[in-house]
């Protein structure tokens, strides 16, 4: 039994050390990120699959598994920190879940990952303290053995700090075949050791003890000012309000109809949209503590209604909020922002029918979270897998003023920010001939900026398969013809919109002082008479 699980030991601690030496290869020394993460979280998952039995033996597993491999997809593609994330999730519950007895729900699991991640920190550490040999248990090496990793690994640290700081000690450690010591190997040390941490949180997982709740089983709970009738009424006053709301938005809104002098379409639509959202979660929050199913508020049929009604007329108020959010975008411009703003607003509305059905039909809170979270971790998946930044700018430049749009003026400095992915985007634009002199070539200095940052990143360490499409669908869009040569950079350069800056404003001479006259000869041979008291009066 000891031989099998120091085996098993020794198999994760070289597979960590492959992987290490992997994320090397991958990220240190071509000096970036790019599909290379995909690679490397493909080479994680496989290790972990290959080195952890558990996994094989529970069908939960198997779902996270594969929710590792689709998530290498888009980190192989064009890598974020929402796929990394996702994928390092998926990974974690891979080889937490069978140590679980149950799923229970996703507020639990946020806060075994939270522990997980934190108590990984300290995991190779406490294993190379807890470490012993097969054999020979009770002799002296090993009593000694596990007090070994502390001192070595601190003192070297230090080590290269002060060899780092101190030539002398730098030299000497050199001249005796010790690698050099600067910042550079210092960075690469602290490098390795992070990598090993995290590939070791999942080839050796702490266990996480959650406490369990039991479902309470005495009297309900009891808000003050929370009854019958105090609900009852507070949803009337509530629907009332509510339909106040809904109605000048289907008056204003949704029919077009002229708003009162002063008020601009672009100012309703605006400000209204974020406190509206926070209206609809503060109307969620309130059915979930006033109306738990089994309440004596929720089994009055009336009560019921009421809720149904005002859950009903909280979507109508999430649409509207999302038609002012559209509408905003028409008068100004898309960003990934504003496109992310709206997928939030729709699950609001998800989640207040959500609410609904909970209460209607007596699911469970862990239902109720459950469901929230799976429809928040496939919109996720989606935003891994498209290009926000791509959509805004293909869908800025076809509305764009310039064009014969009819949204706001062209905001070059926010396609120069987008970088590759308003790359295709700029091409096609510079292609028209029908853009002014002075617009189209402010268009092909961003463009050129962006082209250039691009190929510089592919020709290094941040390779990316999507970064790799565009420049094939660029070469295809010039088939007939190629970009006209980037216009000059200008005395004072440009702006990040492609204008060129004023030259700065010369500095005012110093001013000139009176020259003082040169002694005479006379005066320089001759020494001045001294002046006598009233000579000087």
């Amino acid at each position: 039994m000891r031989s099998r699980i120091s085996s098993s030991f020794i198999a994760k601690a070289v597979a960590a050390a492959a992987l290490v030496g992997l994320a090397d290869w991958l990220f240190w020394v071509p000096k970036g990120v790019g599909s290379t993460l995909g690679l490397f979280a493909l080479a994680w998952t496989a290790a972990t699959l290959a080195l952890t039995p558990t996994v094989w033996r529970d069908r939960r597993s198997w779902m996270a598994a594969a929710g590792a491999l689709l998530l290498a997809v888009p980190l192989l593609d064009a890598p974020g920190m929402c796929a990394m994330v996702l994928f390092w999730t998926c990974l974690t519950m891979m080889v937490l879940l069978p140590r679980s007895a149950g799923f229970d729900h996703a507020g639990r699991w946020v806060l075994r990952l939270i522990l997980h991640g934190t108590t990984s920190l300290v995991g190779p550490w406490h294993d190379m303290l807890r470490l012993r040999g097969p054999l020979g248990r009770n002799l002296p090496k090993q009593r000694i053995l596990p007090l070994l990793p502390l001192p070595l690994i601190g003192g070297a640290m230090f080590l290269a700090l002060f060899a780092s700081a101190n030539p002398v000690i730098g030299d000497a450690l050199y001249r005796i075949g010790a690698p050099r010591f600067d910042d550079e190997a210092i960075g690469r040390f602290v490098f390795w050791v992070m990598i090993a941490t995290t590939v070791w949180a999942t080839l050796r997982p702490r266990r996480v003890n959650l406490p369990t709740f039991a479902p309470s089983t005495g009297a309900p709970l009891l808000l003050p000012g929370v009854s019958t009738g105090s609900v009852l009424l507070a949803l009337l006053m509530f629907n009332v309000l509510f339909a106040v709301q809904n109605g000048l938005d289907l008056a204003f809104l949704w029919s077009g109809a002229p708003l009162p002098e002063g008020v601009t379409l672009a100012d309703y639509a605006h400000r209204g949209a974020y406190p509206l959202i926070v209206t609809a979660l503060l109307a969620g929050l309130f059915v979930l503590v006033a109306l738990r199913p089994g309440s004596s508020t929720a089994a009055i049929p009336a009560i019921r209604r009421l809720v149904v009604l005002w859950i009903a007329q909280n979507v109508f108020l999430v649409a509207s909020s999302i038609l002012r959010t559209v509408d905003y975008i028409e008068v100004y411009s898309l960003t990934g922002l504003r496109i992310a703003a709206l997928i939030w607003m729709a699950l609001v509305a998800l989640g207040l029918v959500l609410i609904v059905w909970r209460m209607l039909r007596g699911r469970s809170a862990a239902w109720l979270i459950n469901a929230n979270a799976g429809a928040a971790l496939l919109v996720l998946l989606g935003c891994t897998m498209a290009d926000l930044g791509s959509t805004s700018a293909a869908w800025n430049i076809r509305h764009a003023r310039e064009v014969g749009g009819k949204g706001a003026a062209l905001d070059l400095c926010y396609l120069r920010e987008l970088g590759p992915s308003a790359l295709t985007s700029l091409v096609a634009l510079e292609l028209r001939l029908d853009l002014k002199p002075d617009f189209a070539e402010r268009v092909a200095w961003v463009r050129h900026e962006v082209l250039v940052e691009m190929i510089d990143g592919q020709s290094g360490g941040e390779w990316t398969w999507r970064n790799s499409r565009r420049l094939r669908q660029v070469r295809s869009m010039l088939a007939a013809g190629k970009l006209p040569a980037s216009p000059s950079r200008g005395p004072a350069g440009r702006g990040c919109d492609g204008a060129l800056l004023p030259p700065p404003a010369p500095e005012p001479a110093p001013p000139v002082e009176p020259a003082t006259p040169a002694p005479s000869v006379a005066e320089q041979i001759l020494p001045r008479p001294a002046l006598t008291n009233e000579a000087a009066q």
